[in-house]
Formats: C-alpha cells, structure tokens, sequence
C-alpha cells in the first residue's frame, strides 16, 4: 500500500508540473533587421559611425557594401550608389571632412551617379567642418532636409532616390548632434541609423 500510494503521489506531481515551453531562435532577416520585408522590396540599413571605433555600416539586400572590416576610420561622409534595378553596389566612395576639403569631389560623385540609382549616405566622426554649402544644397536637392543643420560631430545618415521618387512612409533620414558633456563615447557622435523596405517597382 505504502509503495502505492508513494507511486500516485510521484505522478500527480508529475501531471502538476507545467511543460517548458522553448520559443524557438528568431530568424534572422536581411540586414539584421526584426521583421523581413514584404515580397517585392529591397531591404537596407545605414548605421553610422559612433565613438572612435564604431564605424558606419551600409547594408542593401543583405550585402554590407560597408562595414568595420572594409572601411578605414576617418572622419567625414562614405556614400555608396546602388543600382536601382538589380540591387547591386555600383561604387563607394569616403569624403575626409575634417583635415581636407573634398566637397567637389563629394559634388561630382553624386552628380555622376546615374539616374535610377539609390544613394546611401553616413558620416563617421565629423562631416561637417569642411562641408562646403554647395555640397549641402546638392544633398537637399536629393531630399535631404537635415543635411543644412549638420554640425561638428553630427551624426547622420540618409537614403536618396536619383531620377525618381521614394515612397514618403519610409525611413530616410536621421541627426544627431554630439554633445560634448553628456554623449555616451565623451564627446565622440553616437550612432544612428535607420531602417526598411523599398519597393521595387518605383520605376
């Protein structure tokens, strides 16, 4: 009896017991983003540059054209023009902002690009101090309504649309201005970066 009735205890106390319930790994999505983009969209992402060893990453359908093992640290603004059509990198290029002035240079790459390509740009450290003005109207002509307020170790990233019009509902832009006693990184920019879905069909 004794064994009995130990044995109907153990397994009541087993039926008590509630089941563990694993949620299985989040998969990951193109260009680490949470939730993946409806069928027909391209995905991108442009992180800034943050602190001194934080540096921009450019993501496009998966691909990090820039990242922290291709790009070396400097300060200013990379851009790099996608192929609006098929996706692919057409080039990259980086714009030193601080100790040189290379905002022609910066001026004729954009206008170079050709019409129905994607631009996507980020600083890393400082983009501003040498950023000649006709370099910023060029960039407000592509969209940009920030791009007029950047400042010493602003952080900043964009996305534009040459020869045609993206869709007002996405993330295209973001600043962030360095605060010298209160950023995380002492003075040095915190990233930013924004995020989402283009349509394929916008041409």
């Amino acid at each position: 009896m004794k064994l009995t009735r130990h044995l109907s205890i153990a397994a009541l106390q087993e039926i008590g017991k509630k089941p563990v319930l694993r949620a299985p790994a989040p998969r990951r999505q193109k260009c680490g983003l949470w939730a993946p983009c409806p069928p027909g969209n391209f995905v991108y992402r442009i992180l800034s540059g943050g602190g001194k060893q934080r540096r921009p990453k450019i993501c496009f359908e998966d691909e990090e054209f820039i990242n922290e093992g291709n790009y070396e640290a400097e300060s200013g603004i990379i851009i790099a023009i996608v192929n609006y059509k098929t996706g692919k990198l057409i080039s990259t290029k980086f714009f030193e902002m601080w100790a040189r002035d290379h905002s022609g240079e910066m001026m004729d790459f954009i206008r170079k690009a050709p019409e129905g390509t994607l631009l996507l740009m980020a600083t890393q450290d400082d983009g501003s101090t040498r950023l000649k003005d006709g370099a910023k109207k060029l960039v407000e002509e592509l969209g940009s309504k920030e791009i007029k307020n950047i400042k010493f170790r602003s952080s900043w990233v964009f996305i534009a649309a040459k020869g045609f019009t993206l869709p007002h509902n996405i993330q295209k832009e973001k600043i962030n201005h360095s605060d010298q006693t209160k950023n995380r990184y002492k003075g040095w920019p915190a990233e930013i970066q924004i995020e989402g879905c283009i349509p394929r069909d916008l041409i």
